[in-house]
């Protein structure tokens, strides 16, 4: 729980009670490597923070094609936007490592909104990060080379590199798995 609240409390101020009512509305759970907890198709029942372990976002296309939205590892949110309407989930949420997260579902949400009112401003705060993250994603597979995208997306997230399994991170980058693996021979050369 304390790496959730310090996570809060980076971007807003809580007090002691603020505290303790966010530290009763979540709950903690476990998961091993490679379990789903977000099945695209089912109603989005909670938002996750990731307290320990990696995890992976994605959508299926007609296809069958898996491409992965986005990454979350320690310190980090993850779900799916139909939790905010409880609707039915676009995403599937899947570990790539055992993992440990504190999870709230819709109701507590609301009612923490309600009772920690900087809670607002925390996830508006979160929300406009995350977009930001989004559209710099979108304006790079748009504009960027390969390579590009790769240096770029491994200056920016160093932690991600040894943790995420070639495939994954193709799939995130837009590129093709053996592609990646001759990208990364080439840079170790230079």
């Amino acid at each position: 729980m304390d790496l959730l609240l310090n996570n809060i409390e980076q971007r807003v101020s809580l007090t002691t009670k603020d505290k303790k009512t966010i530290s009763e509305k979540f709950r903690k759970k476990s998961f091993k490597r490679k379990e789903v907890i977000v099945e695209a198709g089912e109603i989005s029942k909670h938002m996750y923070f990731v307290t320990k372990g990696c995890l992976r976002a994605f959508y299926t296309d007609k296809n069958g094609f898996e491409h992965v939205v986005n990454f979350a590892v320690e310190d980090w949110w993850i779900g799916d936007f139909g939790f905010h309407d409880q609707s039915a989930a676009t995403l599937t949420i899947e570990t790539l490592e055992n993992s440990e997260v504190l999870y709230i579902d819709k109701n507590g949400m609301d009612s923490l909104y309600e009772e920690v009112s900087v809670l607002d401003r925390y996830f508006r705060i979160i929300l406009q990060k995350a977009l930001e993250a989004q559209f710099q994603r979108i304006m790079q597979i748009n504009s960027f080379s390969a390579e590009e995208r790769y240096v770029a997306f491994s200056k920016k997230y160093p932690q991600f590199d040894k943790r995420i399994p070639q495939k994954y991170l193709a799939s995130y980058l837009g590129i093709t798995p053996e592609f990646l693996s001759r990208l990364k021979k080439d840079l170790l050369k230079h």
